[in-house]
């Protein structure tokens, strides 16, 4: 199948999935939504759960995708960090599965695949990376920490300079999956993120 058929899929299947509960989504009316056959679905992703593992990973990729802009623009290295964080912040706040992804917190409406890798039989190279495992929110967290040091440290940084920025990431990751729940006031992320950052990066 063609990549952009897959996404068409993907595509249906969230749709279905903003309309009633995951529980409730049938193969068919994804299908038909796509304009495929049930049978090309089952092809691509072999059964429902696989079609759910694919979704979840979608959502994952486009999560870290925005982590990567965000690493990338302009600004000092703090503001990128705050763009990180707010990126983090809205990503939760409007999308479930990625919501659910970085907390833990999975609802009834919502798939709820196993993190760990499932046996697969996909001769779909991308089904067969959606079987592999899936990321734990300790997962992300490391992960965002890990790029935002990538990107942030300075070519003169010590290993105590990139030990501090860790540190630093990673509260600001934890800060902004808390503001999903609190939201801080006007510009209060920045102010948040400030105050974390090392000083070096201020």
């Amino acid at each position: 199948m063609m990549p952009a058929a897959r996404e068409s899929l993907l595509d249906a299947a969230s749709t279905a999935l903003a309309r009633r509960p995951w529980s409730a989504v049938r193969m068919v009316d994804v299908a038909a939504t796509a304009g495929v056959s049930r049978q090309t679905l089952y092809n691509e992703f072999g059964s429902k759960d696989g079609l759910a593992r694919a979704l979840v990973r979608r959502e994952a990729d486009g999560y870290l995708a925005g982590v990567e802009r965000a690493l990338a623009g302009p600004g000092e290295p703090t503001a990128r960090l705050t763009a990180v964080a707010e990126w983090t912040s809205s990503a939760a706040r409007d999308n479930a599965l990625v919501r659910a992804m970085l907390t833990g917190c999975w609802s009834e409406r919502l798939p709820a695949p196993p993190l760990a890798a499932v046996q697969s039989v996909a001769s779909v190279p991308a089904q067969r990376r959606a079987d592999g495992p899936l990321p734990t929110p300790h997962d992300f967290v490391r992960i965002v920490r890990d790029r935002a040091v990538t990107a942030l440290a300075g070519p003169t940084a010590t290993p105590a300079d990139a030990a501090e920025l860790a540190r630093a990431c990673e509260l600001a990751v934890r800060l902004a999956l808390s503001c999903v729940a609190a939201p801080p006031a006007q510009g209060g992320m920045a102010d948040l993120i400030r105050a974390v950052a090392p000083r070096q990066t201020v």
